[in-house]
């Protein structure tokens, strides 16, 4: 417990908005510090086989203009790249999309740590976010970069290790306290506190299975 504690406290969350061509999109900000040197993080962030090792299997031509499919998740094109410190890709899933996108922002913290800032910027239909609010996708970033950091450290976990992670006791307890640390920086965005309520009891509930 005192190590998922740990961890979710590790993280600095933000919840905002933005105006885009779209129209205006709702932004969520994670940042976390490595234990690994920049160029380790940037290569396990821009590498397809090291992706593959603690997020999903990803294809297709990844270089600045190229396109990416996650297998069984999102897709897009590769929109930025400025190596080791900044990637920016379209982030775009379903028969209808619109718009989304996802920056990750490296910058070296001494010789041997690294602070990772990824910040996903969507235009999302009121329906979804009023019943979610922005927890619907942080706490699914929360559990990328927890894959993240066990990659760093060395630690190897299979697909079929990481859902059974996912549905075990202490990967629920990791998406409630997720979920309830989004719904922290809900409230501090301004949301009332019914509206953080609700929503954060309905992301640990999709997370959960509660």
């Amino acid at each position: 417990m005192s190590d998922i504690v740990d961890e979710i406290n590790r993280r600095h969350r933000e919840v905002g908005a933005r105006q885009v061509e779209a129209g205006e999109a709702k932004t969520v900000l994670l940042r976390r510090t490595f234990d690994a040197d920049i160029a380790d993080v940037w290569d396990a962030v821009t590498s397809p086989e090291r992706i593959s090792r603690w997020f999903l299997p990803v294809s297709g031509e990844l270089k600045l203009g190229g396109r990416y499919q996650l297998e069984g998740n999102a897709g897009g094109e590769i929109l930025e790249c400025a190596e080791p410190t900044r990637l920016r890709v379209s982030w775009l899933y379903g028969p209808d999309p619109g718009f989304s996108e996802v920056e990750v922002r490296l910058t070296p913290d001494g010789a041997d740590r690294t602070v990772l800032e990824l910040e996903h910027v969507a235009v999302v239909p009121d329906g979804f976010w009023d019943q979610y609010g922005p927890g619907s996708v942080g706490v699914g970033w929360d559990l990328g970069l927890l894959g993240l950091d066990r990659h760093l450290a060395g630690g190897e976990i299979s697909r079929e290790e990481a859902e059974a992670w996912d549905t075990s006791p202490e990967g629920r307890e990791f998406a409630t306290r997720s979920g309830e640390a989004w719904g922290a920086a809900y409230a501090a965005s301004g949301a009332e506190a019914e509206v953080v309520a609700a929503t954060t009891a309905a992301t640990i509930a999709f997370y959960t299975g509660a």
